[in-house]
């Protein structure tokens, strides 16, 4: 097919379609066609004259989006081609600058484009045999391309040029091959396994296993210790199940293994009461399939934020102010807590920091400097996850009244 060279045919060949029309007319036998700026067309020259000037190319669209007409077969990709449309700007010239014979000059080539809307393969040929364009599936045509006064104002004033008589044309579409290589893949033999063709489902539920909601008991914003979640979805039934729990803190996942009872559309699971193992903060939750005679699988992720549960406040309540107005607060908590983490104790509307510790631990002390005196909700938070305040377990929800500390 057409090779880069293809736009300088096209313009070799009009050339010799304008060439032949003007020479059929005894009073332009001095014609000479040229194809040159307008700036410099004229260049001293004072016999007939047409100019013919490549002023515009652009993509065709509707030849942008499939490979090149005859190259390719049902199955097999390749680059579409570079589909141009030229546009071309003829002026004419008369002898000694006579706007007479330049309008003659005009009117040849007018006619002769008229009546050849259509580039031959042959005339293609012998004005560059190079290109291949005399080869191309689609015919190269040529149409008018009428151009207001505005444009060609603009036109001409872009040339730098004074205005002569002037006409536009169309020509297109010339194909220009990619040079990138087709993909050709191989026959298919078989369709599926045992050659069984497409296998369908008649619901809009995917073949695999998902996840899609995971269920807290009691309405709880986080989970915590020692609590049974629900996991809902669909094809999570196997001969073993596990739930996967990570966290950026660990080194490993943490594996629990479903509890019985589990389904196609639900598996429940419970969290280990095991503080030295598990960390507050947000887990990657997914479950682990395996089905006797089918490959492993694996679930989607979904989010779980598990929480600290404050166990208890030492000294006991009420807590007392030293001699500076500070108080002192020690609370156990569960999970342990990393020394990475960052933690804090909420007393009513103050956020406290909680003093440095080195290693693992679940005792925390907090120096709550010119405490308030009085009753307080209390809450403990850790890489930005609350611990329970609110009972959900009755309606309407109250607060828990084991999380509430008096100073006094």
């Amino acid at each position: 097919m057409s090779a880069p060279s293809a736009i300088a045919t096209v313009t070799s060949t009009l050339r010799n379609l304008l060439t032949q029309a003007a020479l059929e007319d005894p009073e332009l036998l001095d014609t000479t066609v040229t194809t040159q700026p307008p700036a410099i067309a004229r260049n001293g020259n004072e016999a007939n004259q047409l100019n013919l000037f490549l002023f515009s190319t652009s993509v065709d669209t509707a030849f942008s989006n499939s490979p090149m007409p005859g190259q390719l077969k049902n199955g097999e990709s390749g680059m579409p081609p570079l589909a141009l449309v030229l546009r071309y700007m003829i002026t004419a010239y008369g002898r000694n600058d006579d706007d007479v014979s330049g309008h003659r000059l005009m009117g040849r080539s007018m006619s002769a484009l008229h009546d050849h809307p259509i580039l031959g393969r042959a005339e293609i040929q012998a004005a560059l045999p190079d290109t291949d364009l005399h080869n191309q599936v689609e015919r190269v045509r040529i149409t008018p391309n009428v151009l207001s006064v505005d444009d060609m104002s603009k036109l001409w004033t872009s040339f730098q040029s004074e205005y002569r008589i002037s006409t536009g044309y169309e020509v297109s579409v010339v194909l220009i091959e990619s040079t990138l290589p087709a993909k050709t893949p191989l026959p298919v033999l078989r369709r599926g396994e045992e050659d069984r063709g497409v296998t369908t489902q008649p619901d809009l539920i995917p073949p695999f296993p998902a996840l899609t909601e995971i269920v807290l008991p009691e309405q709880q914003t986080s989970a915590l210790l020692g609590d049974t979640l629900i996991l809902h979805g669909h094809h999570l039934d196997g001969d073993t199940v596990t739930v996967r729990f990570n966290h950026p803190l660990l080194t490993n996942p943490l594996e629990v293994p479903a509890l019985v009872g589990s389904n196609d559309a639900q598996v429940s699971v419970q969290i280990p009461n095991n503080p030295a193992d598990w960390v507050v903060g947000f887990y990657g939750v997914e479950i682990m399939i395996n089905k006797a005679g089918q490959q492993d699988r694996t679930t989607n992720v979904l989010p779980l934020p598990v929480a600290a549960q404050i166990l208890g406040i030492a000294p006991p309540n009420p807590v007392t102010r030293d001699g500076f107005g500070d108080a002192t607060l020690t609370l156990t908590s569960n999970p342990q807590m990393r020394p990475e983490q960052r933690t804090a104790l909420l007393l009513g509307e103050r956020e406290v920091l909680a003093e440095d510790h080195l290693l693992q631990t679940d005792t925390l002390e907090f120096i709550i400097e010119d405490a308030p005196v009085g009753n307080f909700h209390i809450r403990l938070r850790v890489d930005g996850i609350d611990s329970l305040l609110v009972d959900r377990s009755v309606s309407p929800p109250v607060f828990d009244s084991a999380m509430e500390g008096t100073i006094a």
